[in-house]
């Protein structure tokens, strides 16, 4: 999905969705004055600023091809005049950083995103030092479980193939390949914590409208099924009343040895 600059300016990211997972990232980060952070797929840089004021740092380097939304982490750390952040135009694959020069890398949903999370990550291990931490959060399969529920049974009415639904569900990570993932990266990984919040919704209509869903998620629906058949689903969730989604979450530590 292509994103524009309209999106990056209006992206109010820290009570929707990123501060939920960001939480547990904030407290699994080692805070010790003068260390070096960088935080990869930062985004509008909700956390970037949190760590920069948080830790102590001497150097937080915020990391993302997002050009328009590295321009409102700008305006950010100029408005809040933050001396220890640099923010970076850049793909994570290829981190102008040197061998070992980072102390923690941390990433805020950004794992689901990668178009190379294996690149990516190892990247992050080669310019973490020895004894360095890479912290991640991500969601995990069984996201939303009662929309996709629903949206199951509505196929099934129709009689329409499950199939593209299952793919679309199961793409979601699960806590195996994570570890694996970081594992195959040259970590020593483990779950540093894992939780679960609530998105509430009057009804069907109001969770089709909501802007954040529309951003990051109606497009995939509709590559699942079609206007036609998600139609039928909001029909289906307004008929049953206030729409309740559990997430569920998940930091990952992976230590290089």
């Amino acid at each position: 999905m292509e994103i524009d600059g309209g999106v990056a300016a209006n992206y109010d990211e820290l009570p929707l969705w990123s501060a939920a997972f960001g939480q547990l990232l904030l407290e699994q980060v080692p805070l010790r004055r003068g260390q070096t952070i960088v935080d990869v797929g930062a985004g509008t840089g909700f956390l970037t600023v949190e760590l920069a004021q948080r830790s102590g740092a001497g150097r937080v380097v915020a990391v993302d091809p997002w050009a328009d939304a590295m321009e409102v982490l700008r305006r950010k750390v100029e408005v809040l005049k933050l001396s220890n952040v640099e923010v970076r135009v850049a793909d994570a694959s290829e981190l102008d950083l040197a061998d070992g020069s980072v102390d923690v890398v941390v990433s805020n949903l950004g794992i689901n995103n990668f178009d190379n999370a294996e690149a990516v990550l190892r990247e992050c291990h080669r310019v973490l030092r020895p004894g360095g931490r890479l912290l991640i959060s991500t969601n995990l399969v069984g996201h939303m479980a009662e929309f996709y529920d629903v949206f199951a049974e509505v196929l099934d009415r129709l009689g329409q193939d499950r199939k593209p639904l299952d793919e679309h569900v199961n793409h979601r990570a699960t806590v195996a390949g994570t570890l694996a993932l970081l594992e195959a990266a040259g970590f020593t990984a483990t779950v540093a914590d894992r939780d679960s919040f609530t998105l509430r919704y009057v009804d069907g209509t109001a969770l089709f409208d909501h802007y954040f869903i529309r951003l990051g998620f109606l497009e995939g629906w509709q590559a699942v099924a079609g206007d036609e058949v998600l139609a039928a689903v909001e029909e289906e969730l307004n008929r049953r009343g206030e729409v309740t989604l559990t997430v569920p979450a998940a930091c990952f530590e992976g230590v290089k040895p």
